[in-house]
């Protein structure tokens, strides 16, 4: 039975997405590690440092589909070695050629180099799927460039911006995301076959030739020198990772916060037969959102995962090295549901405008107040403008009356200004800077990303 949330089949999908659980399946696993073992074997008959049969014959064997799993884990117990049963059971089924089987090489060669193919993989759906989240992100800007709401700082009504001045600012982030994730594929994929402790003992001087020749089967970079001991790869790609859930957590927070009862700005999708409670049939909770939510916090343990195996001992050793093996699926399943569910989201979030224009008014032109104080300081002077309008914005909070009235009455201004440029000052929609033109800016960096 499954033990791990991503694993269980009435949870699971909220955790991760069944194309990410098949790439960090134990099986793939395997085979990524079998795929090494071929290269290597194919790469050294190239070099004439092993028969060509024996490759053949390794490469032939080298299925994960074909070994018997539960002998392979029973001997695995026994030896309490995470590989050596792997190469075993490899051994046995190319036959006599098995004994050319892991020739010169190490326990972390190959799992390293098969963990940067399972890398490889998921980064490939990681991109992709980041790039999808973006151009929604991208068509909601631009839909709603100029849909006035209220802007919040501190929790609190700030000033008027646009809805879609909003989400350029997520999707800015995600430009950026999308150029990391693209950088970092030059570090990130690149394979390590050097030998117990890096130095290509078996192979003597021809070692950087088989390690590149194993590499280039691969389609994976060659390093200048081992990385055994040196995990800022996978770490730098934690990273990368783990920001882009950052934004995502960001996003669907702010979502799930617009959604609440009193603001009721926005609403992730309802289809007929969602249910909310058990209890309260009226609810229609953000449960979509808070899913994507939830999942920043573990994204970020395991980051820190990735992080503590930096501190490898000497050339190499498991207890920091192991802590990967641990991290680096949870992050790309737990980011894998979260691009998943928000660009299931994002193209069918309701807007509510109409809730976004009453909040604009529900402070009485408080809102505003700023923009009053610019009006009056090129009569006033900024600072007398500032203490004025201040005091009429008390007056107002204070009274709970339209900050228009309280102005109209305030005898600093009496004679200087009609209720008619007071009013005018007073209208969200007229006070919303260069947003418009900032978000056709972002969009079209979008455009030029190809998002």
């Amino acid at each position: 039975m499954p033990s791990h949330v991503v694993d269980m089949r009435t949870i699971g999908n909220s955790f991760s997405t069944p194309e990410m659980r098949e790439v960090w399946a134990e099986t793939n696993r395997l085979q990524k590690q079998l795929d090494v073992e071929a290269a290597l074997a194919r790469a050294e008959a190239a070099l004439g440092i092993i028969p060509q049969a024996a490759a053949d014959a390794i490469t032939a064997a080298a299925r994960a589909d074909e070994l018997d799993l539960d002998a392979v884990a029973e001997a695995g117990a026994r030896t309490m070695h995470s590989l050596n049963a792997t190469i075993g059971a490899l051994q046995t089924a190319a036959g006599p050629a098995g004994e050319w089987v892991h020739y010169g090489v190490t326990t972390q060669d190959i799992v390293d180099t098969g963990t940067v193919l399972q890398v490889r993989e998921g980064l490939d759906i990681i991109e992709r799927d980041t790039r999808a989240v973006a151009a929604a992100l991208k068509a909601l800007a631009t839909t709603h460039r100029d849909t006035a709401m209220v802007g919040r700082t501190h929790a609190v009504h700030a000033l008027p911006t646009t809805f879609g001045f909003k989400v350029a600012v997520w999707l800015d982030e995600l430009i950026r995301h999308v150029e990391r994730l693209t950088d970092v594929r030059r570090r990130v994929l690149t394979g390590n076959i050097n030998g117990a402790v890096g130095t290509y003992s078996a192979f003597g001087e021809r070692g950087p030739e088989v390690e590149r020749a194993t590499l280039d089967l691969l389609e994976l970079a060659a390093p200048n020198i081992s990385w055994q001991s040196a995990r800022d790869r996978f770490s730098e790609y934690a990273a990368v990772l783990t920001l882009v859930s950052g934004t995502l957590g960001k996003v669907a927070g702010e979502l799930t916060n617009l959604m609440r009862t009193e603001i009721g700005e926005v609403e992730e999708p309802f289809v007929a037969g969602k249910i909310g409670s058990t209890t309260m049939p009226h609810k229609r909770n953000p449960a979509l959102l808070e899913g994507v939510a939830a999942l920043t916090a573990p994204m970020k343990h395991a980051m820190g995962l990735t992080f503590d195996s930096m501190n490898t001992v000497h050339e190499r050793d498991a207890i920091s090295w192991r802590a990967e093996w641990i991290a680096l699926p949870e992050l790309h399943l737990y980011l894998s549901a979260q691009l998943a569910t928000m660009a299931r989201i994002l193209p069918g979030l309701v807007v509510n405008e109409d809730a976004m224009a009453r909040n604009l008014d529900h402070q009485g032109g408080l809102l505003l107040s700023e923009r009053v104080m610019f009006e009056l300081a090129a009569t006033l002077g900024k600072q007398t403008a500032h203490q004025v309008v201040y005091d009429a914005s008390m007056t107002a909070v204070d009274s709970g009356r339209q900050l228009l009235d309280v102005l109209l009455e305030e005898p600093r201004l009496e004679g200087r200004f009609s209720a008619e440029e007071i009013s005018g000052w007073l209208d969200p929609r007229q006070y919303l800077g260069a947003a418009g033109t900032t978000v056709d800016r972002v969009v079209a960096a979008a455009a030029q990303a190809g998002l």
